[in-house]
């Protein structure tokens, strides 16, 4: 069970975070895997591109609180100074991915990004 971790640019489409999932599945090795959820930071929950997103794919979107992406940074690989000026976190996607994920979650693919959207898988362990 795979969540896909979402960061954007204000404006981005939902066919750019839909072409990049599919991207990022298929990077991953892991399109024939379920993708179970959209995982975004809650200060994203305005963004009609995410909610249009989630639609297309028929998937949940969790919003995911600061706090949450600060007790994963550690866990994140890549890290945006851009993001940090912007939002005070140095990850987004890959935390949205593993705090979504949940405890025991681990990436199976670190950020990768479009012109204005980056994504991140997690794996959620079946509980």
């Amino acid at each position: 069970m795979i969540v896909a971790g979402i960061g954007c640019r204000r404006g981005c489409t939902a066919d750019e975070i839909v072409a990049l999932v599919r991207r990022a599945m298929e990077e991953a090795g892991a399109a024939h895997c379920r993708l179970t959820a959209l995982a975004a930071p809650s200060f994203k929950r305005d963004e009609p591109g995410l909610r249009a997103a989630a639609d297309i794919l028929a998937l949940p979107l969790f919003h995911v609180g600061d706090d949450r992406l600060t007790a994963v940074q550690a866990d994140c690989p890549t890290r945006s100074a851009s993001a940090l000026a912007a939002t005070g976190q140095a990850s987004i996607a890959e935390a949205a991915a593993l705090a979504a994920a949940g405890p025991g979650g681990r990436l199976v693919l670190a950020r990768i990004k479009s012109a204005a959207a980056t994504c991140a898988l997690a794996e959620r362990r079946p509980r």
